[in-house]
């Protein structure tokens, strides 16, 4: 996957960054990922990804965009309400950076098409609002060891980790059951969402490129209201129902660091 003069050009600053360089951006560009939904958290993830060169984005979301979606969904604009969400995305990836591919699913993942989505890429991030998408992501990705970017807010706080099956824990070891009190609105600003969402795509670039320190076993927490942040350690739980079946993996073997 070399880099033609054009890629060169539009990628120059980033190729000054110690530790990434041209063999990262190759490595950028050789990738594919699944962003699970592209409003306020992934779609702004998913910009990131595509202005940094990632080669290839699958964006899976359903349903049209809303007046409610315009406070925080910025690859959609007003003249497209009523449309498709993922189109619009898709469409302004593109015109942001045409040495890449975009390719749109128009449902949001399931049980039902997980395991085929996530067998075609080789990192998740996931912005999905519900439980039951997450935790069939997760499941999927356990199954596949397929890395998972899991990004997380609500209202002016956000969290952010990086899964690697198999050595950290899954979302199943921290969160075991869907949360009873948990509803599909929730109050939100668009700034706290394009936040967490940088962050996670700042997380998949680092291990796709294979550079810095990734939120392995660390959760990123932050409260934007007070301006503080926290890490917190995680790690796998042995009886989980997902992942505790796998034998462990120790950080820095080829399989534990996600790579091709």
């Amino acid at each position: 996957m070399n880099l033609n003069e054009a890629e060169r050009a539009q990628y120059e600053w980033q190729l000054w960054v110690d530790g990434f360089g041209e063999e990262g951006q190759r490595k950028l560009k050789a990738a594919s990922v699944l962003v699970s939904r592209c409003g306020g958290v992934g779609g702004t993830a998913a910009c990131e990804l595509a202005a940094a060169g990632v080669g290839r984005i699958v964006l899976a979301h359903g349903g049209d965009l809303r007046p409610s979606d315009l406070n925080r969904q910025i690859l959609m604009s007003h003249a497209g309400l009523g449309t498709s969400r993922v189109q619009q995305a898709a469409e302004r990836l593109r015109a942001l950076n045409p040495h890449i591919r975009v390719e749109t699913v128009p449902e949001n993942l399931s049980e039902s098409n997980a395991h085929r989505l996530i067998a075609d890429v080789d990192l998740v991030i996931d912005a999905a609002p519900l439980f039951e998408e997450r935790f069939a992501m997760n499941r999927a990705a356990v199954a596949l060891l397929k890395p998972m970017v899991e990004c997380a807010m609500f209202a002016l706080e956000a969290q952010c980790t990086t899964i690697l099956p198999g050595t950290t824990a899954c979302l199943a070891c921290r969160v075991p059951v869907r949360p009873p009190d948990w509803k599909r609105q929730f109050p939100v600003f668009g700034a706290v969402a394009g936040m967490i969402g940088s962050l996670g795509a700042m997380e998949a670039i680092k291990m796709l490129a294979g550079f810095g320190t990734p939120l392995l076993d660390r959760l990123f927490i932050i409260d934007l209201r007070s301006v503080t942040s926290r890490i917190l350690s995680t790690r796998r739980n042995p009886g989980c129902r997902e992942c505790g079946h796998l034998p462990f993996l120790p950080k820095g073997s080829q399989e534990a660091d996600g790579q091709p």
